[in-house]
């Protein structure tokens, strides 16, 4: 445990994950991501994940290295990433903070006891037994708020609504195999366009805007993953720049940090 009490642990590195380190980052904490060697990260360019494709990003001004062991962890003030996606690192660490952003929707191994603070980020946790607090996911009013009792909102499998499309956001692998990319993040696109494809199978855009994310081409796919999305507000700058949402859900970690302080 570190002696100022602002060492925090956060499982996952994708988009919302990210708001949730960006936040502790920016409030003093030193923080280390949790991966896998294959992150399934689709907002690539908002998520600490591409530095295990990268070696390093920036997001909003935050530095995000990839490192090899936890000895390296205390290195400089960038945020660390491991690869770790069993939390073998968290015992050894004990940190005083830990946040489970896996977004799974169901918890793939966090415990109450693995640090004096232990958050879970949507649904799949249920506070005060596997996780002291809950964060609640899902858009809406409840978006955002510190769960104490029970669990957040069941996930529905249905993606937030924007101008109207819903699943019509998502691009998903038409096969199996490896995405060849014929179009970038932050791309305006059309309905209809071929913005990649996997193996001979084209993937398309059906609705108009700015293409916001892209799996990673060194991802093995399975038919019917998540790819990639198309936001229909059409602003490439929010490409590349925490969301909203993800700053929302990590209001709701520092909530529970200043609770406990």
């Amino acid at each position: 445990m570190s002696k100022d009490g602002r060492f925090a642990i956060v499982r996952g590195g994708g988009d919302l994950a990210t708001g949730i380190i960006y936040r502790l980052w920016r409030s003093g904490f030193r923080v280390l991501s949790l991966e896998t060697c294959t992150p399934l990260v689709v907002r690539r360019t908002v998520s600490a994940a591409s530095a295990v494709f990268n070696g390093s990003v920036v997001i909003d001004g935050m530095p995000a290295k990839k490192i090899s062991s936890t000895d390296e962890v205390f290195a400089g003030g960038d945020v660390s990433v491991l690869i770790d996606p069993e939390g073998d690192s968290i015992k050894k660490l004990r940190p005083d903070l830990l946040v489970d952003a896996i977004m799974a929707k169901r918890n793939t191994g966090t415990t109450i006891d693995m640090a004096p603070l232990v958050i879970g980020i949507g649904p799949g946790f249920t506070a005060k037994v596997d996780v002291h607090y809950v964060v609640e996911t899902k858009r809406g009013h409840y978006l955002g708020r510190l769960i104490s009792e029970g669990g957040a909102i069941p996930n529905t499998g249905i993606p937030g609504m924007e101008m109207g499309y819903t699943t019509e956001r998502l691009l998903r692998a038409p096969a199996e195999g490896y995405l060849t990319p014929y179009a970038e993040i932050g791309d305006h696109v059309e309905a209809g366009d071929v913005v990649g494809a996997v193996g001979t199978k084209e993937v398309r855009a059906q609705i108009r805007g700015t293409l916001r994310g892209l799996i990673h081409p060194s991802v093995y796919l399975t038919e019917g993953l998540k790819i990639g999305d198309v936001d229909p507000r059409d602003v490439r700058e929010h490409c590349f720049s925490i969301t909203d949402k993800a700053l929302a859900i990590a209001g709701g970690v520092l909530e529970a940090v200043l609770r406990n302080c």
